[in-house]
């Protein structure tokens, strides 16, 4: 080794700060970091390891937005194959104009609270790539879609309250599935910004099958629960839930019970099969203007993320 660069490592050691070696200044070369995948808790099932129903890849990882844990696996998979943070359209967070572009919508269509009285507007692909309006629309800051719901709104034939609500689709068919066999998990993250002040309640996700709710996650109030059997039985996901608060949710059907993840914690099971089933979410308000809400009275919700997978 040459004196001057005898001299040069000298000045290296020397300089370098407490707790450092002459070695790792010299050696270790500039960190490329990435985003790991969060690990579930111990003994949980992590089915975003599972294949993912329509032979989509893997997506890169991305690194989660401030707030509330990140979904399980969120940095192994997500249901189109892409960075959790980007639609269909590859859109980025903050420079969206349209839903589509945060959103993957491939397999959803879409149900409003306008229309005609028991026949509700929807938007079905491709439509829904392009579509926007007040009932579903960017949210101001560009990283969230908010569904409207507004109690004077049109419903459907089965219910007496206004939906701006995802439907989940397989392709061009309706989806369709049982949780008798294979895993079936709906994962988003969302925030209830706004409830109606007479009946302050809403539906923010659900599995439905061909005649009514299998179950839903509903907000009450300031109670985030999870109702089912026709409504007689329900356990709180959040005791306190205070509005804006963005949370994540999944919903894992499989070996005949409903697993309901909160926050990446489990918050309760049910037990409970079937067949002909499938997911929706957004923003099915539980009131209308026979409530006492008035009929501009609205309930959103802002979804900031959304994936399913079938496995198995």
């Amino acid at each position: 080794m040459r004196r001057s660069s005898i001299v040069v490592l000298l000045a290296v050691v020397v300089c370098a700060p407490a707790g450092w070696t002459g070695a790792a200044v010299l050696a270790q070369p500039a960190a490329h970091h990435r985003s790991s995948a969060v690990a579930p808790p111990s003994g949980e099932p992590n089915p975003f390891r599972s294949r993912v129903r329509g032979g989509y890849s893997p997506g890169s990882a991305t690194r989660a937005p401030s707030g509330p844990t990140p979904l399980v696996g969120e940095a192994e998979v997500t249901a189109s194959g892409r960075p959790a943070s980007g639609g269909a359209d590859g859109g980025v967070a903050g420079s969206a104009t349209r839903p589509s572009q945060l959103l993957d919508l491939r397999n959803w269509y879409l149900t409003l609270p306008t229309g005609s009285s028991g026949k509700p507007d929807t938007v079905r692909q491709p439509d829904l790539d392009g579509y926007s309006s007040r009932f579903f629309q960017v949210d101001p800051r560009g990283d969230g879609v908010v569904f409207t719901a507004n109690a004077g709104g049109v419903t459907t034939k089965n219910s007496t309250y206004p939906r701006s609500e995802l439907r989940e689709m397989n392709g061009d068919e309706m989806a369709s599935w049982s949780n008798r066999t294979g895993t079936h998990t709906l994962s988003v993250r969302q925030a209830v910004t706004e409830l109606p002040k007479a009946k302050p309640e809403l539906v923010t996700a659900q599995i439905h099958d061909a005649e009514s709710d299998v179950m839903e996650v509903r907000l009450e109030d300031k109670r985030l629960i999870a109702q089912y059997a026709d409504g007689e039985k329900e356990f709180v996901v959040d005791p306190d839930y205070a509005l804006g608060t963005p949370y994540d949710l999944q919903l894992v059907a499989t070996d005949g019970r409903i697993d309901v993840l909160y926050n990446g914690r489990p918050a309760g099971s049910i037990p409970q099969s079937g067949t002909g089933w499938y997911f929706k979410t957004g923003s099915y308000l539980q009131s209308n203007t026979e409530k006492g809400d008035a009929a501009d009275a609205v309930g959103k919700v802002v979804l900031y993320q959304v994936r399913v997978i079938h496995a198995g």
